[in-house]
């Protein structure tokens, strides 16, 4: 077919649509892939303002023949979601809520909604929407629609098409109509009136007519069939029901613009059972006879090969902890209107299969908390056994198959031969088990063409194995381009030409999301990697040591899951939050990483490191690290991003922030030289703004105030003699540049503190630094080369084993995590990471016996640092505050937004704080007047204190400091901390006035000076 004319398309789009259009590379990278093998890039991309101008969006596209892919949350397992083809994403504006009937209990929906914030929206009406897959906190209910997704909570409740009443659609011809069930007579009337809406109706009931026996034979019976058309929807029996007949049809038959779903009761009380079992084909043999007993909201499996890849990845341990002895695991989850109620099931059911609670194979908990730690094992498998420690890269293709329950233990034994046949090993098996839905990710050889063909005949093999079976290939994830080849050998030809009569009524040209399901490209078509990619295998000066030493691979963690696109909780992605934009997210970053380094013919991204539209996405990364241990498989973009600037500014000049934010240790040395002066400077009317100007900072951020004394000059005149690093109580405080320059308090506190424990605390006096600026401007060389003389200087601690302590969580990640990268293999390096501890660490888990911190009966608001929470974690923390008696609530908002240099870099203000504004500054206006504000890092207290709050936050040195010396003021107790005072107004103003004279002398000075020639001629006189 003859491609569109893609300039006159856009122009058109442009003109016509109320939304963002957009077809530079950038934002075509972003969307080359979603979660599956395949890669397809995009003709552009219109993110409609209004489910009208997404209707405007298709029908311009119309005019152009071009093809068209609805777009949610873009998590799709199967290639439904990538396409060559305009793609609205409906995700960022199309996410309203039209009307709840909690009567009739149910709503009305646009396409772009998540999951969990209509839940929200729901939660006064004690409602929800019944299927929850796991990608909840980031799927779209247009993406749900269009994939039929299920998620654990369909035991109860069913798939999505078992939740849908009507749907707005629209033809991608322009007929737009609500759909349902639809009884003989008013089929009749709509036929009988004409037009285009009438030929469907016609089309359809022709279908369901001649294919009637072979519908009812050809679709297996089973609670999760998820592979082809709904065609059983337009049975009779079935009430011919449209709306039903379009689910899961993936965007290739109409538009989805509103949606009216069923909604449920949230259920007032849950217990969950866990059994244990030997193998997971005896925990699958026994389902059957579990649901003999019972009626379970959910009935999830998961094996010991998972729990094998959890520990060996230090991930979830919290809920393997919590799980009965056995290699496999089947967790049975109650619903009910009481806690007795829910109580009694379980125990019905122990009683009923011979157990007891008391058994060592068995778990019980009507705990919420414990509960959720149990199941959180089983939701994170996709990410769990995406990247297995073992190095070989599994995939999906077979993730999601199902068959009868009861016959469930013996595919799985069959599958497990086909495993071994195709040498794969031993993949974790998982997933939904009391419906026969099961997940795996496999190691197919994807990079060569002997892997390929490989993963083709598996495909096949595996087919002809669940037909055998009664089952369907997909049992969640829709059949897309995994599955779409293979669809005849479940449903056979008559069927399938079913399908194509379907497609060819509601789209005969073929333009909806072509080359799915019907028609589909070959399984093997269309790879993301596949035995023609050459990527670039660039040199680079982070190690990688956990990705094999490969920048490419570690961009390949991202395998697409989206989680970095949810909403609220945990730290990532703090970026996407704030723009609700896929090339802000982590995973679109990674998309856009991928497509840079090449490899195929029509890679969008063609100046490498250079790249203007990989530097745009990177810009507005806060280099949080909340990635790094929020992501499932643990993409770091944080070190991806100061990699790549370290080489797109390789040889020219850099952002003038990137001098001034990133060489801030050593303006911060120098500022010793006169601080008052520097302060004065800092913050005077007229000469600040052209500061900040000149050196790339954002007018609107005030500077930091540098303290009249530094901590390095304070220990010097304490005169006392440095302790012997054999010594065993002897500890290295780290002198970091925030606490030694802007808040020295915090470091005296520590001092106080660890010497109140016991501990003799060294010093260093030489200048040090971890590096940390550089790092996050990516100037990687210089970082190195401060690092290696940092390590010079505490050569003879790091030799006897003293511990380092980290006051500033940013700077003591370095030393844990970044240092081992910039230097891989380095001794000393290695030996630091092993000896740097927080300070909570050093007093929770090697303090004297005798020794008790002081008692402090207070409630305390507490903001994590980013980086503490992805590399050192807050378990010392949590358990220090407990000793001190602190009624702590530990803020789960994310990222504070300052984030080191990005919210004071120019053109990052407002980003800086609408990150702030989503969690942590109105949890800390919320605090009480007498609670304290608690927050470690520089930056967060930073964005506390400058963002209107009215508060100032403390670091846990200087409470427990305070807490020495008796009782805090019931009001305010941040008032007793010492920090520095900004200048005054009149000392601001003399130095803008002196600088102006100053100014002004100079010129006068000019007039009056002799030229080259005057002095020439006044000295030859």
């Amino acid at each position: 077919m003859t491609p569109p004319d893609r300039s006159g398309l856009e122009a058109a789009l442009r003109a016509e649509v109320d939304g963002e259009v957009r077809f530079d590379a950038g934002s075509r990278g972003a969307y080359v892939t979603d979660g599956s093998n395949y890669r397809q890039v995009p003709l552009g991309v219109v993110v409609p303002r209004t489910v009208e101008a997404g209707a405007r969006a298709v029908s311009v596209c119309a005019r152009f023949d071009a093809p068209v892919l609805s777009r949610g949350g873009g998590t799709s397992l199967a290639g439904q979601s990538t396409n060559t083809a305009v793609v609205i994403d409906w995700s960022k504006y199309c996410t309203g809520v039209i009307s709840v009937d909690p009567e009739r209990r149910t709503c009305v929906v646009e396409p772009g909604i998540v999951l969990d914030e209509l839940n929200r929206h729901l939660a006064p009406h004690r409602l929800q929407f019944g299927p929850k897959p796991s990608t909840h906190s980031h799927c779209a209910l247009g993406g749900m629609i269009g994939n039929n997704s299920c998620g654990a909570s369909a035991q109860a409740y069913g798939k999505t098409v078992d939740n849908v009443r009507r749907l707005e659609i629209l033809t991608y011809d322009g007929q737009r109509a609500w759909v349902g069930p639809t009884p003989p007579d008013e089929r009749a009337r709509i036929i009988a009136g004409g037009g285009r809406l009438a030929e469907i109706y016609a089309g359809l009931d022709r279908i369901a007519t001649e294919y009637l026996a072979d519908i009812r034979r050809g679709y297996p019976r089973i609670p999760r069939r998820v592979s082809g058309y709904n065609l059983d929807s337009l049975l009779p029996e079935n009430g011919f029901d449209v709306a039903k007949a379009l689910v899961g049809s993936e965007g290739t038959l109409v538009t989805v613009v509103r949606a009216e779903i069923d909604l449920v009761p949230v259920p007032p009380y849950q217990s969950l059972l866990v059994l244990g079992y030997d193998d997971i084909c005896a925990a699958a043999d026994d389902v059957p006879h579990l649901l003999e007993h019972c009626s379970p909201s959910q009935l999830e499996a998961l094996d010991g090969r998972m729990a094998q890849l959890m520990r060996e990845e230090g991930a979830y341990l919290d809920s393997l902890a919590v799980l009965p002895e056995g290699d496999s695991w089947l967790l049975v989850q109650y619903s009910g209107d009481s806690q007795e109620d829910v109580d009694a099931q379980a125990h019905a059911l122990l009683h009923a299969i011979g157990r007891a609670e008391k058994d060592a194979n068995v778990a019980f908990s009507d705990d919420p908390a414990r509960e959720q730690k149990m199941l959180r094992a089983r939701e994170a498998g996709l990410g769990v056994t995406a990247r297995p420690p073992d190095g070989r890269e599994t995939w999906e293709g077979w993730e999601d198959s199902a068959v009868p329950p009861e016959r469930l233990g013996d595919y799985l034994r069959d599958l497990r031969q086909l495993f071994q046949e195709f040498d794969y090993g031993h993949p974790s098996l998982y997933g939904h088990f009391g419906q026969g839905c099961v997940h795996t990710r496999i190691p197919f050889g994807l990079r060569d063409a002997e892997g390929v063909a490989g993963f083709r005949r598996f495909l096949e093999r595996a087919a002809d194995l669940v037909v055998s079976y009664g089952g369907s290939l997909s049992g969640e994830h829709g059949d897309g381009q995994s599955r779409g080849e293979l669809l005849t050998r479940m449903f056979g030809e008559r069927l399938v030409t079913a399908f194509g009569e379907l497609k060819a009524v509601f789209d005969p040209g073929d333009r909806m999301n072509p080359g799915k399901i019907v028609r589909p490209n070959p399984v093997d078509g269309q790879l993301r990697l596949g035995p023609t990619w050459r990527p670039a295998t660039p040199t680079t000066h982070f190690g990688f040591p956990g990705d094999d030493h490969s920048f490419n691979r570690a961009v390949m963690r991202c395998v697409g899951i989206g989680n970095c696109r949810g909403h609220s909780g945990g730290v990532m992605c703090p970026s996407y939050r704030a723009t609700m934009e896929e090339e802000h997210s982590t995973r679109g970053r990674a998309r856009l990483l991928f497509e840079m380094l090449g490899g195929h013919a029509d890679s969008v991204i063609e100046d490498g490191w250079r790249s203007t539209a990989v530097h745009d996405a990177l810009d507005l990364c806060l280099a949080c690290k909340g990635c790094k241990s929020d992501c499932p498989t643990g993409v770091d973009m944080a070190t991806l991003k100061a990699e790549f600037m370290s080489h797109h500014y390789a040889g020219r000049l850099r952002p003038m922030a990137h001098y001034a934010m990133g060489w801030l240790p050593l303006w911060a040395r120098l500022s010793r030289i006169a601080p008052s002066l520097v302060n004065s400077v800092l913050h005077a009317p007229g000469l600040a703004r052209l500061g900040k100007r000149l050196a790339g900072i954002d007018g609107a951020r005030p500077a930091p105030v540098f303290a009249g004394e530094s901590f390095l000059q304070w220990w010097r005149a304490r005169g006392r003699e440095e302790p012997d690093p054999a010594d065993p109580r002897t500890v290295v405080l780290w002198p970091d540049t925030f606490s030694t320059s802007f808040h020295p308090s915090i470091a005296r506190s520590a001092v106080r503190v660890l010497e109140d424990a016991g501990f003799r605390v060294a010093v260093p006096t030489r200048p040090v630094c971890c590096g940390l600026t550089w790092i996050s401007t990516g100037q990687l060389p210089t970082a190195k080369r401060v690092l290696r003389h940092t390590l010079d200087v505490l050569r003879p601690y790091l030799e006897a084993g003293t511990p380092v302590i980290g006051l500033e969580p940013s700077c003591t990640a370095v030393f844990r995590s970044d240092a081992l990268e910039l230097l891989p293999g380095d001794q000393d390096a290695e030996r630091l990471a092993a000896q740097t501890r927080t300070f909570a660490e050093q007093l929770v888990h090697h303090a004297p016996d005798g020794w008790r911190p002081p008692r402090l009966a207070r409630r305390a608001t507490v903001q994590t640092h980013c980086h503490q929470h992805a590399v050192m974690k807050f378990d010392a923390d949590r358990e220090l505050m407990r000793r001190v008696h602190l009624d702590a609530e530990v803020l789960d908002a994310g990222c504070c937004g300052l984030a080191g240099n990005f919210g004071f870099e120019r053109g990052h203000h407002e980003v800086s704080m609408a990150v702030a504004e989503q969690g942590v500054l109105p949890a800390v206006r919320g605090a009480a007047p007498d609670s304290l504000v608690l927050a470690d890092g520089f930056s967060c207290r930073t964005q506390i204190e400058q963002g209107g709050t009215g508060r100032r936050a403390l670091h846990l040195a200087e409470v427990l400091a305070l807490a020495l010396d008796g009782a805090l003021p019931g009001d305010h107790p941040e008032r007793l901390a010492d920090r520095p005072a900004a200048p005054s107004r009149t000392a601001r103003w003399a130095t803008t006035a002196a600088a102006v004279v100053a100014q002004r002398a100079d010129r006068r000075g000019g007039r009056r000076r002799p030229g080259c020639r005057g002095r020439a001629a006044a000295a030859q006189r």
